[in-house]
């Protein structure tokens, strides 16, 4: 990776722009290698010590066997790759991107959530159903947006299992 350190810094549209591609990159590698776990093979020896928390926490964003945090370590490092950046901004995009592991894995959705102001961002309850369903999980893979399981189909669960919550709700405002 060709990291600048000197001056000048980068300026807050460089930062922007550079964090844009890296969530994106990040977020379709991470996608793709996140479903690679969930074959028998992977999901047997490497993925299921994540999967142990069914009802994530924040510290779950980084339980797991040792090779799944080096494999999915290559797509948060594969943006700053492709697009160079200052030290400062790889500073941010580390930051940001522990953050929003933490976020998707509190379990919480938090009022300032991101998902009211980002389109396709999953958030929380996205990810929850991920590990709520566990090894079978055949949906919801990628980690920030939901583009991906949008477009190759891996949502399909998940909206079914939030529309019928939404008819359980419905019908429970009815008779209590």
């Amino acid at each position: 990776m060709d990291i600048r350190t000197g001056l000048p810094l980068p300026s807050m549209g460089e930062i922007m722009a550079q964090l844009t591609v890296y969530f994106l990159v990040e977020d379709y590698l991470n996608y793709w290698l996140h479903r690679l776990l969930h074959t028998k093979w992977g999901y047997e020896k490497i993925h299921h010590v994540h999967h142990e928390f069914t009802a994530p926490m924040a510290y779950a964003a980084w339980y797991g066997h040792w090779a799944e945090m080096l494999i999915l370590a290559v797509p948060s490092l594969a943006g700053p790759a492709l697009v160079p950046c200052h030290v400062t901004t790889l500073w941010i995009w580390f930051a940001a991107r522990l953050v929003e592991s933490l976020n998707i894995h509190s379990g919480f959705k938090l009022p300032f959530n991101a998902e009211k102001y980002i389109p396709f961002y999953g958030g929380a309850e996205h990810h929850d159903y991920h590990h709520y369903i566990g090894g079978q999980s055949k949906s919801n893979f990628a980690p920030v947006f939901t583009y991906c399981d949008y477009i190759y189909g891996t949502d399909k669960g998940y909206k079914y299992h939030k529309a019928t919550l939404a008819k359980v709700s419905f019908y429970q405002s009815f008779c209590f």
